[in-house]
């Protein structure tokens, strides 16, 4: 599970939560808004068609025979009907349906009726007007009932529509609410659980491995990034055991590698400064081995030295171009006129094979590889140093016919103080001249290749990149010619 994943999903989780809240509210503002609206137009019409009633009750009772006379029963009735005029037309203005307006119509018909009837029964006697004013206001007040109705009506179906939503809101805002603390609060449980508790157990691992408990490793649990940091550190801490065990064992190693070494030279010392008459053929041999033995302490204190400057970041190259074939021809010199048991044969084209290198870097190369396959090898076989050209690179191999390496050995072959079972029984050393070489053909920007049987022999090949002449005799330089990688 990954933290980011997470913690992203929660927050588009919690945000559309709250969209959706946000966008119900809204909704259901305005359908509330619209609720009272309907329900403030109900009341209005409840109240036009009660003014709408109280004024033709004016009208008819100002429509009395005996009253019509009279100054102040005439000024009354004209004010009337001139409410009920103001009355309707604002009634009809304000009507909210087809129903209410077709009421109206019947209103406005059945009191323009009823003026009629008025004016006609001015003439009559009150035992014949009055009946009939009577039944012409029954007409007119019935539609005017039924606008009542019809207004609470519409007034309590919009309460109740406004009740509905008013909880359908408390509904949402309530469960969008608990969602939000619900999931809100189980993010923080999963967090202290999944993120703050590993997070705590890597800073602890830290802290133990720091003041000096090695082995401490981190738990491994958690989301995908933390278990990552957790294996980040695991394999840093195995890295670093790792390499405190090979210093150690390299110690040992070049302990007990001088300790040979210096007891043939101990020894060598003692029997020449005994002050017994010492044969010239026994001090020649005891020359012949404290030469071997300082030889030997040369090149171990050599390969020391440069691994040293290699990490340290002091090693530098003093370039120059030199032919491959003299250099392979000076190292294959130096061992045939040593006396080598083995039949080391050299192999070199007719055209010179120039190089941009540092020579006596690569002189130690090829004297870690033939010294490397004259140790391995059985007496007598047969070691090959050829030269050749592939393309834009010279190929410096050595190929013997000794132990060989197997697939597995093959794994850590240049890696420093790291020697094959079979290398330690066979030979003795610190195992930092494969890694040496490596670094040093890497440093003028070449490398090393190996193709190995065990108990066939092994080939190491050297490519190093031709100089520039060698490489493009017109002249002409590629780009980014002359930079050392």
């Amino acid at each position: 599970m990954s933290l980011k994943r997470v913690i992203t999903t929660a927050v588009v989780v919690l945000g559309m939560l709250s969209l959706v809240a946000a966008a119900s509210l809204v909704v259901l503002t305005s359908y509330l808004h619209r609720t009272t609206d309907s329900l403030g137009a109900a009341s209005r019409g409840v109240h036009l068609a009660e003014d709408l009633k109280v004024d033709l009750l004016e009208l008819h009772r100002l429509s009395n025979p005996y009253m019509a006379l009279r100054e102040e029963s005439v000024h009354s009735l004209a004010r009337a009907e001139s409410n009920l005029q103001a009355h309707l037309a604002e009634a009809v203005r304000t009507a909210q349906t087809e129903r209410e307006r077709t009421l109206l119509a019947e209103v406005e018909r059945a009191s323009s009726a009823y003026r009629v009837a008025r004016t006609q029964t001015l003439g009559l006697p009150p035992e014949r007007g009055v009946p009939e004013l009577n039944a012409r206001l029954e007409t007119a007040l019935a539609p005017l009932d039924q606008l009542v109705a019809l207004n609470v009506h519409e007034a309590q179906a919009a309460q109740a529509q406004a009740s509905r939503l008013d909880y359908l809101a408390d509904v949402i805002g309530i469960g969008v609410a608990a969602l939000l603390v619900m999931g809100g609060t189980g993010l923080l449980l999963w967090m202290r659980r999944s993120v703050f508790r590993p997070l705590l157990h890597i800073s602890q691992s830290m802290r133990r491995f720091g003041s000096g408990r090695k082995r401490t490793r981190a738990p491994e649990e958690g989301p995908t990034e933390l278990r990552e940091m957790a294996r980040t550190f695991n394999e840093m801490a195995n890295s670093l055991g790792r390499q405190q065990e090979d210093q150690l064992t390299f110690l040992a190693g070049v302990a007990h590698d001088l300790r040979n070494p210096l007891s043939a030279l101990k020894m060598s010392a003692a029997l020449v400064t005994s002050g017994r008459p010492i044969p010239e053929e026994r001090m020649q041999k005891t020359m012949a081995l404290v030469r071997r033995q300082v030889s030997r302490l040369d090149r171990m204190v050599g390969d020391l030295l440069d691994s040293t400057r290699i990490e340290a970041g002091r090693f530098e190259l003093q370039l120059e171009e030199r032919d491959a074939r003299d250099l392979a021809r000076e190292v294959a010199e130096l061992y045939q006129a040593g006396g080598s048991s083995h039949d080391l044969r050299l192999d070199l084209p007719e055209e010179p094979v120039l190089l941009s290198c540092d020579a006596t870097r690569v002189e130690q190369v090829l004297h870690n590889l033939v010294s490397n396959a004259l140790k391995y090898s059985p007496t007598g076989s047969r070691v090959d140093v050829v030269v050749g050209r592939e393309g834009e690179e010279a190929v410096l191999s050595v190929v013997d016919r000794g132990i060989g390496i197997s697939t597995e050995e093959m794994r850590n072959l240049f890696m420093p103080f790291r020697r094959s079972g079979r290398a330690r029984e066979k030979a003795p050393g610190v195992g930092l001249g494969l890694s040496v070489a490596r670094r040093i053909v890497e440093a003028h920007g070449g490398r090393i290749e190996v193709d190995s049987r065990p108990g066939v022999g092994s080939t190491f090949r050297v490519r190093l990149p031709l100089s520039h002449a060698a490489a493009h005799p017109s002249g002409a330089q590629p780009e980014g010619a002359g930079l050392l990688h």
